[in-house]
């Protein structure tokens, strides 16, 4: 910090701000234990903050374990010390009334939740108890409904996040079993048995009362799902995994084997983190496994590593595989050619999910998705809760991979 703006210095009174910005962390949703607080205030005192920087990564490293913390501790920073009375100007900032913003204003990435944090209203006074008052709560309450399945995670607050993730708790994605080529007795089958027809007709002395009859096995197929984790993914990559192990808790049988691995600027496996029953240690165990969370991104590589290391392990049983990633390749875009063409024809259905279909003008002009986009069977949205209950329908139909694949030759 400068000397002209210390917060420790405005009041004399450096670790109440301290610890009154640790709650802000803790109410945006980020872990922060006692002890961490402690070591804060010691690293501090130690360190100094002289300059703002060196006060910005005294705390973040005292006060952060995981890197999906990061973008929202960068924004809960930036508002509580930038000035002593900003928790009395969040009120009047929060406010669309008195601020004059239009509605369709969007915050940057985390800045709801370090708003909602940060901004404490006092209690409202109970509202009068008439006719009017009652039915406009009510309308407003189903308005918040509809807007949070249809709004950008990127968006959401703190509490929004939380409500979405409960929401993603209950989705399902359901998919046809494969036909194998092993055969079950059924009754009424197209294929007849004959040893189980002889075995039948020796319990009768070698007379054939009806020919047994069998029909191909059915089993649920294998799910692949392959994350980009990279800085423009964080958000879209968390809400995700919360997804992904949904689906891997689920009993009711709709996917055979489920194999997840994330990818920024090299491929980890965290399919066994995703194991976990409780999704707190299971997300907790992903962000130790991916070490690369929220750097850049070699798509064309890591598919390169997968095809070599993963593909006959995971893909050898017809699985479906799902491609989460904005596709803004930084790496050599042949590259990501040849390997997604290898990829699609590994697998059984390539479904790619890109969170850039959230805007209306969206057109295939990056290097990265005109390189991806003619090798995917299906091409669809992963930005809001509707649009991951929407996913069945990726399964069956290209989505918007017709429409874009017309503006590839443009």
């Amino acid at each position: 910090m400068t000397a002209a703006r210390r917060p420790g210095e405005v009041d004399g009174r450096l670790v109440e701000n301290i610890v009154h910005f640790t709650r802000a962390l803790r109410k945006a949703g980020v872990k922060v234990g006692t002890a961490q607080v402690e070591n804060a205030v010691r690293a501090v005192e130690a360190a100094g903050f002289t300059h703002r920087v060196d006060f910005y990564h005294t705390l973040r490293a005292t006060l952060i374990n995981r890197a999906s913390d990061l973008e929202i501790y960068h924004q809960i920073f930036a508002m509580f010390w930038r000035d002593p009375d900003f928790l009395e100007h969040m009120i009047h900032m929060l406010s669309p009334a008195l601020r004059g913003q239009p509605e369709d204003t969007r915050p940057k990435a985390a800045e709801r939740r370090a708003s909602d944090a940060l901004g404490d209203r006092p209690e409202r006074p109970p509202p009068k108890k008439d006719r009017q008052e009652i039915e406009i709560e009510a309308h407003l309450n189903w308005s918040d409904t509809e807007r949070l399945r249809a709004m950008d995670f990127e968006q959401m607050s703190a509490a929004e996040l939380a409500e979405a993730t409960r929401a993603i708790r209950s989705l399902r994605l359901p998919v046809p079993p494969i036909r194998t080529r092993r055969q079950a007795p059924a009754p009424h089958g197209r294929h007849p048995d004959i040893h189980a027809t002889l075995r039948r007709s020796l319990r009768r002395g070698g007379e054939i009362d009806r020919l047994s009859t069998t029909r191909p096995r059915q089993r649920p197929p294998d799910l692949v799902a392959l994350c980009d984790i990279s800085g423009s993914m964080s958000v879209y990559s968390r809400m995700l995994m919360h997804f992904l192990h949904a689906l891997g808790q689920s009993q009711d049988g709709a996917w055979g084997r489920i194999h997840s691995f994330t990818f920024g600027t090299r491929l980890s496996n965290v399919t066994r983190a995703l194991h976990h029953k409780d999704p707190d240690l299971a997300l907790e165990a992903v962000g130790r496994e991916a070490q690369d969370w929220r750097g850049g991104t070699r798509i064309g590589e890591a598919l390169e590593r997968f095809n070599k290391d993963w593909s006959r392990r995971v893909l050898g049983r017809g699985a479906v595989v799902l491609l989460i990633s904005d596709g803004l390749e930084r790496g050599d875009p042949d590259l990501l050619n040849q390997q997604a063409e290898r990829l699609a024809l590994s697998c059984r259905h390539l479904i790619w999910l890109n969170p850039l279909l959230r805007f209306d003008g969206f057109a295939p002009q990056a290097g990265g998705i005109r390189a991806l986009l003619p090798h995917v069977d299906s091409f669809a949205a992963c930005h809001s809760l509707d649009t991951l209950a929407d996913l069945s329908s990726a399964l069956t139909g290209a989505g918007h991979k017709t429409r874009l694949l017309a503006g590839l030759d443009s």
